[in-house]
């Protein structure tokens, strides 16, 4: 990355509403190339809901999201405010491969074919290439011998693994988690995590929802503490964990034992 090279994506003043509730409340953000930035704080902060609004899952009602420099185009105003070209939010989402908090793998496709589904369906990739690539991601995070298997046979942290082979079979600028390890016990946690800090020292570009404070610590390049719709603190992992500025962030630390 140089320094004139855009940011992956680019938040400005975004706010979101659920009715009368706002979640997020101005957020001011940057995942830039190469970065991994962790979203941490408590629950209902609006951790998830950033991310979301980032791929373009939920509409927000104000303020610009940017795609490596190319701003989203929006029509209607508030509540009414949705993307004005679907066409460009499609071929946006495409590489802004999402990984959730349940695996959401389709339970009639074998392992292998639910890699290669988005790729050959949506990209229209040649099924071939897409084979070759699928199975090379399933050996990167250590499930190649899982490939004819079907999602009821593996276990969790193989679930995982396999949806985060399958996002990164769409080869896209960046990955996208959210809470990717908070449906697994400790013991399938840390097969997930190994994953997730081999792709970081790859230089992926990465933005993390996480309650792991390790994984977040040790992973990330920037990470942002969200609390009550608002960024209270944001920096490198040495200085938020090390020595925080505010008393909510200290608080919250001191909470998950991450101090």
């Amino acid at each position: 990355m140089t320094d004139t090279d855009p940011p992956v994506i680019e938040i400005r003043d975004l706010h979101k509403s659920y009715g009368a509730l706002e979640v997020l409340k101005g957020i001011d953000m940057v995942a830039p190339r190469g970065h991994v930035v962790s979203l941490i704080g408590s629950s209902g902060s609006g951790k998830s809901t950033l991310l979301r609004c980032a791929n373009l899952l939920e509409d927000s009602q104000q303020g610009e999201i940017l795609f490596e420099g190319e701003p989203i185009r929006w029509k209607g105003t508030d509540m009414a405010r949705h993307p004005a070209d679907r066409k460009q939010v499609t071929r946006i989402r495409t590489n802004l491969s999402m990984v959730f908090q349940q695996f959401n793998l389709w339970a009639h496709m074998t392992i292998l074919q639910n890699v290669m589904e988005a790729p050959v369906t949506v990209l229209k990739r040649d099924v071939a290439e897409v084979e070759q690539k699928a199975r090379e991601y399933l050996d990167k995070v250590g499930i190649g011998d899982k490939a004819d298997a079907y999602p009821a046979m593996l276990s969790g942290g193989q679930q995982q693994r396999a949806a985060i082979a399958r996002a990164l079979c769409m080869e896209p600028r960046a990955l996208l988690f959210d809470e990717p390890t908070s449906a697994l016990d400790p013991e399938l946690e840390q097969e997930v995590v190994r994953v997730i800090k081999a792709l970081a020292d790859e230089g992926r570009t990465m933005l993390l929802v996480t309650h792991d404070m390790n994984m977040a610590r040790d992973c990330s390049d920037q990470v942002v503490f969200l609390h009550q719709g608002l960024i209270e603190e944001q920096g490198t992992p040495e200085r938020l964990f090390g020595a925080p500025e505010t008393d909510r962030l200290r608080q919250f630390l001191n909470v998950t034992g991450a101090t």
